[in-house]
């Protein structure tokens, strides 16, 4: 089994590194240098057809892509700790979170980095006044998580969730290119806090 990624600041590779350290599963990630565009080499693309990381390849041959895909398979592998919830009910839930932060928070982070950060000029036509349109779209959503978290720790609810780790990707990615979380949001920062201080954090 390898496991195709690449190092910090790329968010959706660390996502997997994540939940495989929540989850105490030791395997390896097999670098993939995209300074060097080898995501988008003939090889790698026969691996995932979009030229993307991460990509699980199975000793089948099966490969996997998409981060929540990759985790559910591994939650299913080994399902202690529960990471997108026990009952149907938690899952439904997880799930839901998992979608709002993509929408929410993944989408407009996304579209700057795309459109408005010089690091991707030289990759596709950017519309820069669509790009920086997107920052006043992110602080809308750190106000909106502000007030979901005000009485909950984790995102989901009670427990540590691929939502926070979902989130907590998506935000740190955006502190490195240039979009801060707001300091006016205490509820947000404090819960940035808590899971900064898992060990899994660091992966």
């Amino acid at each position: 089994m390898k496991l195709y990624g690449a190092p910090m600041p790329a968010p959706n590779p660390r996502r997997v590194r994540i939940f495989l350290a929540e989850k105490g599963i030791d395997l390896p990630e097999t670098p993939v240098d995209m300074m060097k565009r080898e995501h988008k080499s003939d090889e790698h693309k026969a691996r995932n057809s979009l030229g993307q990381v991460p990509t699980l390849e199975l000793d089948d041959g099966t490969c996997i892509s998409e981060t929540v895909a990759i985790c559910r398979y591994f939650d299913e592998v080994q399902p202690d700790p529960p990471l997108f919830g026990r009952t149907p009910v938690e899952k439904a839930n997880v799930d839901m979170w998992i979608r709002r932060v993509e929408f929410q928070v993944m989408s407009p982070v996304g579209m700057y980095w795309r459109h408005a950060h010089p690091f991707t000029a030289r990759l596709l036509t950017q519309f820069k006044d669509f790009g920086e349109s997107n920052k006043a779209l992110y602080v809308g959503a750190q106000t909106w998580l502000d007030r979901e978290l005000a009485e909950k720790p984790f995102v989901a609810g009670e427990t540590y969730t691929m939502a926070d780790i979902c989130l907590l990707s998506t935000v740190d990615f955006a502190t490195w290119i240039g979009l801060p979380m707001e300091a006016e949001f205490a509820n947000l920062k404090a819960w940035h806090d808590r899971v900064t201080a898992r060990p899994s954090a660091s992966a």
